[in-house]
């Protein structure tokens, strides 16, 4: 293999794809088998949704402390020690004999699936051009979103007669993607940005670069959204409740209506794959105005709002032979979606629904990328996702109450499906925050190109004794640094 080269590099792609996955099949396969944990560890399935809030919480604290780790110093260990981690939680998840020794194996998983989401959308966002990270970003925000929802199926599927055996799958596929990442390109920091072509970038973040990194507005306004944005996401992890609620309320067993929610709730968000649409529209538009990834993401979770309350108050008859096999549950949800109206329509608006929010992601990623320079995006991407969890441990904790409050006045499953759709709401201020990134976006992207050139040009220009035309060399945390302190400009 070329070392670095067309082959390599794709090669790396893909195994950061498959990391990003894995590591959201790790959170993605609890949620479906919250009953039965709960059952044979002697808890409640609050119990074990909260292991799952405290995963979340964790694991977005961690990633600030591992993404400045890896902005400063040789990513691929910290990517390698953050696998090895979350690797022996989530096996220890599986092994547990009890609910306290299951709560610390999945704080053990949290720590290290923070390291590998921050640290490698650094190493991603340095392998792209800034003419694809829309696309590229769809693959890699789809490949989290896939990830999730093959938890979702494996949880189901794998764990419906034995809840350990998704863990201890998963556990072993992330030591083979260990191993197949050490063989992955070690990307030098800026690597396919057009203002460092043929330079030795080199620059790390200091601790006095946190100020410098808030003074750029977007990063305020793409912090912040995650916040009201995954309050809604993370209600949306009790949508295989709502469908096993329904299976019940028909009738079915406790198996079977396991396997149903299980089912649908992964084939309705097929629509996340959708997200490639997002990414390329937000390249399209890009090259027409730099508020082209901030108007699609903006639009997109503004317009998903009324389909997801549609989706969640549709009837649906489920006909499938109760007690039936895996294999035969499954085909029985398939044939559903093309006998049953109410099935059809429930899928078609899921889609929809999802191809509009997941059309938030891939731009949120490019505009990380777009406003800072590489030293500090590791870290940008952490802060954000410290508050994306907080926000989705929020919205999971807040849609639980929500539902057993509601639970007085409307017995399942219409307790799930107005919980959920008042859940949604919290998409509204996530669209304005979007659209007032639009209006600073344009500023910071050239305040960041500038202090590139400025960075490539006196790195080409140094001297063997380290100076510069007789003065220090200035990176561009040291050009931004003297711009007007009260704007970064």
């Amino acid at each position: 293999m070329d070392r670095g080269g067309t082959v390599h590099r794709a090669y790396s792609v893909v195994v950061f794809v498959v990391l990003a996955a894995l590591d959201n099949v790790a959170i993605g396969i609890v949620p479906p088998l919250y009953g039965s944990i709960g059952a044979e560890l002697a808890v409640t399935e609050a119990h074990i949704a909260l292991a799952t809030t405290v995963m979340f919480l964790i694991s977005a604290v961690a990633a600030i402390g591992f993404a400045y780790l890896g902005d400063r110093t040789d990513r691929k260990p910290v990517l390698v020690a953050g696998t090895l981690i979350w690797v022996l939680g989530t096996g220890g998840s599986g092994l547990a004999g009890s609910y306290p020794a299951f709560l610390a194996a999945q704080i053990v998983a949290a720590f290290g699936l923070g390291a590998v989401a921050s640290v490698s959308f650094a190493v991603v966002s340095d392998l792209i051009s800034p003419k694809r990270r829309g696309l590229v970003m769809s693959f890699w925000g789809l490949s989290q979103g896939v990830g999730t929802l093959a938890g979702t199926l494996v949880g189901g599927l794998l764990g419906h007669a034995d809840w350990r055996r998704p863990f201890l799958i998963t556990a072993v596929a992330g030591l083979v993607a260990m191993v197949a990442y050490l063989l992955t390109y070690n990307v030098p920091r800026g690597d396919s940005q057009p203002e460092l072509a043929g330079v030795d970038y080199d620059e790390r973040i200091h601790h006095q670069d946190l100020p410098v990194i808030l003074r750029r507005r977007t990063n305020v306004w793409l912090i912040l959204q995650g916040g009201t944005a995954q309050i809604a996401f993370g209600s949306l992890v009790w949508l295989p409740i709502l469908f096993r609620a329904r299976a019940e309320d028909q009738g079915y067993s406790a198996g079977t209506a396991v396997l149903i929610g299980s089912v649908f709730a992964t084939l309705f968000q097929l629509g996340a794959a959708l997200s490639i649409v997002g990414g390329m529209v937000g390249d399209r538009l890009q090259r027409r105005t730099p508020r082209g990834r901030a108007l699609v993401a903006a639009v997109g979770v503004l317009a998903a709002v009324p389909f997801y309350v549609v989706l969640f108050f549709v009837p649906m008859e489920i006909t499938v032979a109760d007690g039936a096999g895996t294999g035969a549950v499954v085909r029985g949800v398939l044939v559903n979606v093309v006998t049953e109206p109410t099935v059809g329509l429930s899928l078609v608006t899921a889609v929809f629904a999802l191809m509009l929010t997941s059309a938030n992601s891939p731009n949120w990623f490019a505009m990380i990328a777009d406003v800072n320079p590489p030293q500090h995006r590791g870290t940008v991407y952490s802060l954000g996702n410290l508050i994306n969890g907080v926000g989705r441990a929020g919205g999971n904790v807040l849609v639980g109450v929500a539902f057993r409050g509601l639970s007085g006045a409307f017995p399942p499953p219409l307790n799930y499906a107005v919980g959920l759709a008042a859940f949604q709401v919290f998409f509204i201020p996530t669209g304005i925050m979007y659209w007032l990134a639009s209006r600073t976006v344009a500023a910071d992207m050239a305040d960041t190109h500038t202090a590139l050139l400025q960075a490539a040009s006196q790195t080409s220009e140094q001297g063997p004794d380290g100076d510069v035309g007789g003065h220090p060399p200035v990176g561009v945390e040291g050009f931004a640094a003297q711009q007007d302190p009260g704007t970064g400009r």
